[in-house]
């Protein structure tokens, strides 16, 4: 339809169900989908229903912005439920849990 858009330096694709699986807690999944030559990177994270971090998610050494794909995602003190966005600027933290299962996209904008 528009190669030139595919044959600019830098355009990338990724297939979430193609994405590497990494266990990070029980019942916590991370498929990185990219990283940028700064160190920007972007994930998809699955939560089982009932899971949650098992400590302080401490947002160093820049912010995380997250958008709830499925599922209603908590950070310990509200509930979001799917089509949320949240920025969590740099030296904040939460204690992500879900107690219905979520999918989250992950975008750390500085390495």
């Amino acid at each position: 339809m528009y190669p030139e858009i595919l044959a600019q330096e830098g355009y990338t694709s990724v297939s979430v169900d193609e994405a590497p699986v990494r266990e990070v807690f029980p019942g916590i999944r991370l498929r990185p989908l990219w990283k940028g030559p700064t160190g920007a990177h972007a994930h998809v994270l699955e939560m089982d229903p009932g899971t949650s971090w098992p400590r302080r998610d401490v947002h160093e050494p820049g912010p995380e912005e997250v958008y709830v794909v499925a599922g209603t995602f908590s950070d310990g003190a509200r509930d979001y439920p799917a089509g949320t966005f949240l920025h969590a600027p740099a030296g904040t933290w939460h204690v992500p849990s879900s107690a219905t299962g979520c999918t989250l996209f992950l975008f750390y904008p500085e390495g």
